[in-house]
């Protein structure tokens, strides 16, 4: 008992200290006024766009999130973005930054446990982009009361609210992965280009290596394509390919979430469409069983490379 009194009382003080460094660091506040200021101005696009549209729209609100207007991309392709910039901008140097201005083994000689340190610092990192992200979200919010001038359902909200939490857990898997690549890595600069780099490949490469792979693994049927359709087993090997990427289980997430009308994120049989009114909206609950696969991937991602940063940091030599 004496041990997890400890334990807990260790991680709430690194928390607390990690936290009010992130909120005051230069890097926090560039990273912050970075997204805010990308992210108003597809709001903006967005806001211009819904009122040249004169059709009614039983979920006006969500289209502030989904809407873009050329040149800029909507507010979620913004968001999948420069979150991950956000997260591993908080992450890359957590550990080896201790180690490199030897201060790691003076914080292990008091009574506080590795265990608690690194749970600490992820916590705190968590925490910092929560906040930043929970303000943003209620900055969109009030802006759209201000220029659309109608006020949300209770649907909506309850939509963009899960929209809110499942992007917390997304840039969770990225803090996640910063925080193994800072424990693997002594050099942060070394950390920051891996981990930047891995985030490009399975962003933007992986996608498209997926179906070249995915065409290796379960051949193209001449039948299909010779009546220009995809072959069933060809398309199913590729979707589960580009879902190793938490970006894409992010953007089916929002896609489940913000379009009400989604019924599937995977290919739809004319069996799963008998009775089904085209277009019709789905309740939310239904919406979110829809997307409870990927968000549980993603959150899986995250305890996985964390439990793998830990497991590496027990078996470390901290010694100065």
């Amino acid at each position: 008992m004496r041990r997890e009194g400890s334990a807990f009382q260790g991680v709430g003080v690194v928390v607390l200290k990690e936290l009010s460094d992130h909120l005051t660091s230069v890097r926090m506040r560039v990273l912050e006024w970075l997204v805010v200021l990308v992210a108003l101005a597809a709001l903006w696009g967005a806001v211009q766009q819904i009122k040249e549209t004169t059709a009614e729209d039983p979920f006006l609100f969500l289209r502030l999130f989904t809407t873009s207007r050329e040149p800029l991309p909507s507010f979620v392709s913004f968001i999948s973005f420069l979150v991950p910039l956000m997260a591993i901008g908080l992450g890359f140097d957590a550990v080896n930054g201790e180690y490199n201005r030897r201060t790691l083994s003076r914080i292990l000689a008091q009574p506080i446990y590795r265990d608690a340190l690194l749970f600490g610092k992820f916590i705190a990192g968590l925490l910092t982009l929560a906040i930043s992200l929970i303000a943003l979200w209620l900055l969109v919010i009030g802006l759209g009361l201000l220029l659309i001038g109608i006020p949300p359902g209770a649907e909506e909200i309850g939509r963009s609210f899960l929209f809110l939490v499942v992007t917390i857990i997304y840039a969770g898997v990225w803090l996640a992965l910063a925080l193994l690549f800072s424990v693997l890595f002594r050099s942060a600069a070394t950390a920051a280009l891996v981990t930047l780099g891995l985030w490009l490949f399975i962003t933007f490469i992986w996608p498209v290596l997926a179906g070249a792979v995915a065409q290796v693994i379960a051949p193209i049927d001449p039948r299909y394509t010779s009546l220009g359709l995809p072959t069933p087993a060809t398309a199913q090997a590729e979707q589960i390919l580009a879902r190793l990427s938490p970006s894409t289980l992010f953007a089916e997430v929002v896609v489940a979430l913000l379009d009400p009308t989604t019924r599937s994120l995977g290919p739809i049989y004319l069996s799963q469409l008998q009775g089904a009114v085209l277009g019709a909206p789905l309740p939310l609950t239904e919406s979110m069983l829809i997307a409870w696969p990927q968000t549980v991937g993603m959150i899986a991602s995250a305890i996985l490379l964390f439990v793998i940063g830990y497991v590496i940091f027990q078996r470390q030599e901290v010694r100065a």
